[in-house]
């Protein structure tokens, strides 16, 4: 299923447009039978798309940046609201994140993950556009469109079938006629394939287009970002004949979106602060090659001449993150006083501006924190860190990234006690959060509990993936000298637990894995619990009712 989710991502990737109507009101658009229920069912959606996320995390290209995730989250699922029923029937959580690619593109993975490229994110011109992008992949998840094709696949695999019986009898006949039959099959095939793309990417762009207007974004935008798509891509896509591509031709699609928003009232927005310095961040983290971030500092100079304060802040603010990726920390923090400067600076006298007062923004906090907490050999930046972490933290409750800096404030400025109880609370709080459970292992390590670390870590494995990775780190939790009664009792019951999901994520291959790996004395020690289960299935009955009564009450120390 992973792979044939990896053929479709290449199959249906960017796009761009947002809706926000309900799906009775969106025209033209079919309704999915039980056909493609049966295929892929919601809940595998999600399941599939989670798999494919842990092996996203792990790639080097994954862009795992705090501020980047936040933003795009936040913009992202403001769109989703936008559309009633966008969530679907197992109400799923959309997740936005960035990957590092210089190729225009986007798309979705099953279940609600989309990602953005971050050449895509630098290339977006306002958050209209951006919203066109992520507006067209909610659009793609909404009418799980990944789903329909695995069902079309299944029909269209009967065609090749029916084209071999059917070659075969013309085979007696002799000569070519064989082959021009099991070619006419396979051709057929493929363009049904090719014909369900484009139908998927119209509807898409369509769901996108309503999506970015009810949220109240400019719909030009999509025109924009379509024809710089057009730019971008001019050297391949011509020369495909539009009858061969899975996309409609860009200029198909920039005519369908110019009839309708012919029919829509103008809408001006502007852009957020955040939008500019997301960019920034972005593109000092796409390239970290010596060149690359020449580029990015060439690019910010260039930036902060002009006349417009949302560019020069981002100019300036770019300056301070190359800064502090160079490791030049007061360079860093004197960008980005006065990026702040630069922003929070009031219209000159008579000069009109319809634009708010300027609210505290978080990321401007955030690289504050990240600078001081960047200078470990200073006592006193670390205390200044730590307070501004912890005001920030109370200023902005819900931003994980600067939830984490506070945990990293507090280990870094030896409150370690304080830290092992701030970060028990927030693994409680937002259980699929790995980097808590990082943070929770390090405050652990440097108070010399072995045996916690070891269990925090495997938490962490857990929740990216890792399952065999998560099991050694209890195997060494087990091992420590300080593991207690309690803590082996723990170790136990979750050992127990992954066991049984390994065996049933792997079927009959895992549990003859399994039962290699029982041979072993490692195995045999930390299964000695055990003695009286002497088969496998025994011993798979018992890890399911440790398991069960562990996801009822079992608690995190």
């Amino acid at each position: 299923m992973r792979a044939v989710a990896a053929a479709l991502l290449v199959a249906m990737p960017l796009a761009m447009a947002q809706d926000v109507l309900a799906p009775a009101k969106i025209p033209n658009l079919p309704a999915l039978g039980d056909t493609e229920r049966q295929d892929l069912s919601p809940l595998m959606e999600r399941k599939l798309g989670e798999e494919i996320m842990r092996d996203i995390r792990r790639d080097h290209d994954f862009l795992d940046d705090g501020p980047i995730l936040e933003y795009l989250n936040n913009f992202g699922n403001s769109l989703v609201a936008a559309r009633p029923g966008a969530r679907g029937e197992a109400n799923f959580d959309y997740y936005f994140f960035a990957v590092r690619d210089p190729q225009l593109n986007a798309f979705a993975l099953p279940g609600g993950f989309i990602a953005v490229h971050s050449a895509l994110l630098l290339a977006a011109q306002s958050e209209s556009e951006l919203a066109s992008v992520l507006g067209h992949e909610i659009g793609h998840v909404v009418q799980r469109h990944i789903a329909r094709s695995i069902g079309q696949q299944k029909q269209d695999a009967l065609i090749p079938l029916a084209a071999m019986i059917l070659a075969a009898l013309a085979s007696k006949a002799g000569g070519d006629a064989a082959l021009g039959v099991f070619s006419a099959g396979q051709g057929l095939a493929i363009q049904r394939q090719l014909n369900f793309g484009r139908d998927a990417e119209r509807e898409a762009d369509r769901i996108g287009f309503q999506i970015m207007g009810a949220a109240g974004y400019d719909t030009s935008g999509m025109v924009a970002f379509f024809q710089r798509m057009q730019v971008a891509t001019r050297n391949y896509s011509d020369l495909v004949p539009a009858y061969l591509q899975s996309h409609p031709l860009t200029t198909e699609r920039i005519a369908d979106i110019q009839a309708r928003i012919r029919e829509q009232p103008y809408k001006q927005r502007q852009d957020s602060l955040d939008f500019y310095l997301v960019r920034s961040r972005a593109r000092v983290l796409q390239d970290s090659s010596s060149n690359g971030l020449a580029e990015a500092k060439t690019f910010f100079e260039g930036q902060m001449k002009q006349e417009n304060r949302q560019q020069v802040t981002a100019g300036q603010y770019g300056m301070a993150f190359l800064s502090l990726k160079k490791g030049e920390t007061a360079n860093a923090q004197a960008w980005l006083d006065k990026a702040r400067a630069t922003f929070d600076k009031p219209p000159a006298a008579g000069t009109f501006s319809a634009a708010p007062r300027p609210a505290p923004d978080s990321i401007f906090v955030s690289t504050s924190i990240e600078i001081k907490l960047a200078q470990p050999d200073d006592k006193a930046m670390i205390e200044k860190g730590l307070a501004e972490a912890e005001a920030a933290h109370l200023q902005f409750p819900l931003s994980r990234g600067i939830a984490h800096q506070y945990g990293e404030a507090l280990i870094a400025a030896g409150k370690l006690e304080q830290a092992a109880t701030y970060l028990r609370d927030q693994v409680q709080l937002y259980r699929e959060d790995p980097d808590a459970y990082d943070l929770l292992a390090q405050a652990y390590s440097k108070q010399g509990k072995l045996a916690l670390q070891h269990i925090a870590l495997a938490e962490s494995y857990v929740l990216q993936g890792g399952v065999l990775s998560a099991l050694d780190q209890l195997s060494y939790a087990r091992k420590a000298p300080d593991a207690s009664f309690y803590d082996q009792a723990v170790i136990d019951a979750r050992e127990r637990e992954l066991q049984a999901r390994r065996r049933e994520e792997l079927g009959e291959k895992g549990k003859k894995d399994l039962r290699e790996a029982e041979s072993r004395p490692a195995f045999k020690a930390e299964m000695r619990h055990d003695a009286e289960s002497t088969t496998p299935a025994n011993r798979f009955d018992r890890m399911r009712q440790d398991a069960d009564s562990l996801t009822k009450g079992r608690q995190v120390r």
